[in-house]
Parts: structure tokens; C-alpha cells; sequence
């Protein structure tokens, strides 16, 4: 096989693997405005907590990773309840200014949390994943990339499962699209305000522990979350399918360009080649790829 495809291979697998930590973070952003209308700033830091409580359940408890996980996933989405009925419930009626500040409020506690337990030094995530990387035509493959690749692949399926089939995602959809309708059909709006928190920490928890293991557990990681804002600006606000497929088509976008482009634009080029994608791409789409177009008559 040629050098340069295999490079190219090799560069879009990287990109997908961090195409798919940005599309578990951009779905819970489009959870949360689809059903709630709030832009919850603070999601990345909520993923930051949820590597933190893996790690220290594999580092300093010793439970073997996948308890752990399971347990850092009970943990966040009892986190994401609490958070949604004693913060941003009271704030329902209140200015979309105002929540918006209340959720940056919000990051910067969790931020300032995380550095009194755990410090601002960075950490390895023990995995149980093979360290050595996978070797094919020529193509070298980190197992971590592939495995997280793969799960995100089998999580998304699910959540599109939970959304089209079951009752809660029935409801979650009908809440998203019309609440007071839904509130008269005897749908619980809190509820489904409460679940859609819920689900969104659980994939920023989850995405945060996979981020882990591609790099280290540090409290700057909480700013992945920003790096995921062009992926639900691209994909379309309200489109959960938008959301998922901008994180991966930026994460792909930013490796290429890191790769092929540095040497001749400079550093940080990878930075910010998703934003420069996201600007082109809302002069031609202002509601990004799938974006509901919304129309106003006065």
C-alpha cells in the first residue's frame, strides 16, 4: 500500500476516534436544547468530573474498569438530577441570558471542585486495553482508537434506538417539539427535563472516560467540551443526527488539517480549522447541515 494512503488511513482513524468523543459531547448539547431550549456550557466539565470518578475508582479503590465505569455512570446521572431540579429548575422563566451564565457558573464550581480534590496535575486512566498498537498493510492502529470507535459506534445506535422506539424517547421528542402539547397529553415536562440531563451527562461521563484514555485525566480536558461547539453548530442546533455526524466530520477535519496544513499555516491550524469549517458552512446553511430552518411571520 502506498505510504502516503496509509498515512491518510491512519489520519482518519485518529480523527474518527476523536470525532466520536465529540459526538457524545455534541449529543448531549443537542439533548439539552432540543428538549429545554438551554445551552449548557457547562458539559465539559461534567465530562471532566466523570473521568475523575473513574479514575479514582481504578487508581485509588483498584476495581477492575468496567465496575468502574458503570458505577462513574450511576454517579454523574444522580450528579445531572440534582444539578437540573436545585439549579436550573428554578431558573425556568428566567431570561436564556441568564441560564446561560448560571451553566458557565456552573463549570467554573465544577472546575474549582476537581482542583481541591484531585489537584491540576495530570494522570494516566489504566485501561484495560491492550497497549501495543495493532499493525495492518503497513497501517499502525492504536487499540484504544479502534475499541473507542467501535463503542461509540454501538452507543449512538442505541441512543437512536431509545429515541425512535421507547416510550421515554417517544415522550422526549413530542416534550422537544411541542411542550405545552405534550404538558396537556399528560407528559410529565419536569421529567423529561430531568431525563434529558440525565442522558446528556451520560454521554459526556462516558466521553470523558474514553478521552482519558486516549490522553490523561487533567482538569484543562473540560475545554474538549468547547472543542465540540463547532460539531452541534455544524450538524444543526437541534439535530441530534447533526450533532453526531459534525463531531465526527470535525474531528477528522482537525486531524487532516493538523497533519497537512501546519507546515505551511502554522502552528494551532488544527485549533482552529473546525471554526474556519463551521464559518463556511453557515454562510451557505445558516441552521448548519440539519437544522431546522426556523421561519418567523410578524
Amino acid at each position: 500500500m502506498d505510504v502516503q494512503l496509509q498515512i491518510l488511513i491512519q489520519l482518519v482513524v485518529i480523527g474518527l476516534a476523536w470525532g466520536s468523543i465529540y459526538a457524545l459531547i455534541a449529543l448531549g448539547f443537542a439533548v439539552i436544547f432540543k428538549a429545554t431550549d438551554i445551552f449548557n456550557f457547562a458539559q465539559g466539565e461534567i465530562m471532566m468530573v466523570g473521568a475523575y470518578i473513574a479514575f479514582s475508582q481504578v487508581t485509588f479503590l483498584n476495581l477492575p474498569y468496567v465496575p468502574a465505569f458503570l458505577i462513574t455512570l450511576g454517579f454523574i446521572a444522580a450528579l445531572a438530577a440534582l444539578i437540573e431540579m436545585l439549579v436550573i429548575r428554578p431558573m425556568v422563566g428566567e431570561p436564556v441570558f441568564s441560564v446561560i451564565m448560571v451553566t458557565l457558573g456552573l463549570g467554573n464550581v465544577l472546575r474549582g471542585v476537581v482542583g481541591l480534590i484531585w489537584g491540576f496535575d495530570e494522570y494516566p486512566l489504566p485501561t484495560p486495553f491492550p497497549t501495543d498498537p495493532l499493525n495492518l498493510f503497513g497501517i499502525t492502529i492504536q487499540y484504544g482508537h479502534l475499541i473507542t470507535i467501535f463503542l461509540t459506534l454501538i452507543l449512538l445506535v442505541a441512543f437512536f434506538l431509545f429515541f425512535k422506539y421507547s416510550d421515554l424517547g417517544i415522550a422526549m421528542r413530542a416534550t422537544a417539539e411541542d411542550q405545552e402539547a405534550a404538558f396537556l397529553m399528560g407528559m410529565s415536562v419536569k421529567r423529561i427535563f430531568t431525563l434529558s440531563w440525565v442522558i446528556a451527562a451520560l454521554v459526556a461521563a462516558i466521553a470523558g472516560v474514553f478521552l482519558a484514555g486516549l490522553s490523561y485525566v487533567k482538569p484543562v480536558m473540560s475545554f474538549t467540551g468547547l472543542r465540540a461547539l463547532p460539531a452541534v453548530i455544524l450538524g444543526g442546533m437541534d439535530s441530534i443526527p447533526g450533532a453526531i455526524l459534525g463531531g465526527l466530520i470535525i474531528g477528522v477535519a482537525e486531524n487532516l488539517a493538523g497533519f497537512y496544513l501546519e507546515s505551511y499555516l502554522g502552528g494551532g491550524i488544527q485549533e482552529i480549522a473546525a471554526y474556519g469549517i463551521v464559518i463556511l458552512i453557515m454562510m451557505i446553511r445558516p441552521y448548519g447541515l440539519f437544522g431546522a430552518k426556523e421561519i418567523e411571520r410578524v
